[in-house]
C-alpha cells in the first residue's frame, strides 16, 4: 500500500520535473552555462528520494582530469545513481536515446549514444569522446556494454577506451586517468540481496523497460553501494586492453567485496 502510494506521487512529480527541465536544461547546455552541469546532479538527487533509492559512496573519485570512469551495469537506473554523485557525463548505447523517460534524463547529462553494433563507427565515436574528456567533462563508461544479471561482471569491452588515446593525440596532455567504479544493489529495506535476489534490482534488458521500472519502483528502498577503485594511468604508450582488464578486474573485485558487505 505505501510502495504503490510513492509510486503514484512520484511518477507524476518526475513527469512534470521532467518537462519543466528538460528545455530550460538544453538552453543551458546551448550557452554552455555552468548550471548545465548542475541541474542534472540535483534533479538526479531528487529523482532518487522520490523513488526511494539511497547511494552509499565508497572511496574519492580522482581530482586529475581527463578523466573517464569505467562502471559496470546492471540496470536502467545506474545513471540516476551515477549521476546523483556529482557532474558527470555519460557515454551509453543508442538504444538509450530512444526510451521514454529515461533518454530525457540522458540528454540533460550530455550523454554521448554511440552504436557498438557498427565497429566502423568506433573511431568517430571514440572521437566525440575524446573530445569532451578534453572540455573537462568527466564521462562515464559502462565498459560491459549491455546491462548484466548483477551476479558477476561481463567482460569490459576495450574500443571506447579509445577515447583516452584520441584525447591525448589532440592535445599536448600525457596521460588520461581511468578509473575503476563498481555498482552494487546491495540492500532492500535494509536487508542484504546478496546474489541469489539480484534479479529484484537488476535488468538484464529482455524484460519490458516499463515493466521492470514499476516492479523496481513499487518496491522502492533500494541501498546502492558505490565503490570507487585506483585510478590507472593511461598514456600513449598504454595498450587499450591491459587497461580495460586491469579496470574489470579492479570491479569484480570491489563488487564481490561489497555483495559480501566487506566494504
Amino acid at each position: 500500500m505505501i510502495a504503490g502510494l510513492r509510486l503514484m506521487i512520484a511518477i507524476p512529480l518526475i513527469l512534470v520535473f521532467t518537462v519543466i527541465l528538460t528545455p530550460v536544461q538544453l538552453v543551458f547546455r546551448a550557452f554552455n552555462l555552468p548550471l548545465a552541469k548542475k541541474l542534472p546532479f540535483w534533479f538526479h538527487r531528487i529523482l532518487l528520494y522520490l523513488v526511494g533509492v539511497r547511494v552509499i559512496v565508497h572511496g574519492n573519485f580522482s581530482r586529475a582530469h581527463p578523466l573517464l570512469l569505467v562502471c559496470n551495469h546492471i540496470s536502467w537506473l545506474d545513471i540516476p545513481v551515477m549521476g546523483s554523485i556529482g557532474e558527470l557525463c555519460f557515454i551509453a548505447k543508442a538504444e538509450v536515446g530512444t526510451w521514454p523517460l529515461i533518454s530525457q534524463l540522458a540528454k540533460m547529462q550530455g550523454t554521448v549514444f554511440v552504436n557498438r553494433q557498427r565497429s566502423t563507427d568506433t573511431a568517430i565515436q571514440a572521437d566525440s569522446i575524446a573530445s569532451r574528456l578534453l572540455q573537462g567533462d568527466v564521462m562515464v563508461l559502462f565498459a560491459e556494454g549491455t546491462t548484466g544479471d548483477g551476479n558477476r561482471i561481463l567482460p569490459f569491452k576495450s574500443s571506447l577506451l579509445g577515447a583516452a588515446q584520441y584525447a591525448i593525440r589532440q592535445s599536448d596532455i600525457d596521460k588520461v586517468v581511468v578509473q575503476p567504479v563498481a555498482i552494487t544493489y546491495s540492500r532492500l529495506h535494509g536487508m542484504p540481496l546478496g546474489r541469489r535476489f539480484q534479479s529484484v534490482a537488476s535488468w538484464p534488458g529482455d524484460v519490458p523497460l516499463t515493466k521492470h521500472a514499476v516492479n523496481f519502483l513499487m518496491k522502492s528502498a533500494f541501498d546502492v553501494d558505490v565503490v570507487v577503485g585506483q585510478p590507472l594511468d593511461f598514456t600513449a604508450l598504454s595498450d587499450r586492453k591491459l587497461v580495460s582488464r586491469s579496470a574489470s578486474g579492479q570491479v569484480a573485485m570491489m563488487y564481490s567485496r561489497a555483495m559480501k558487505n566487506n566494504l
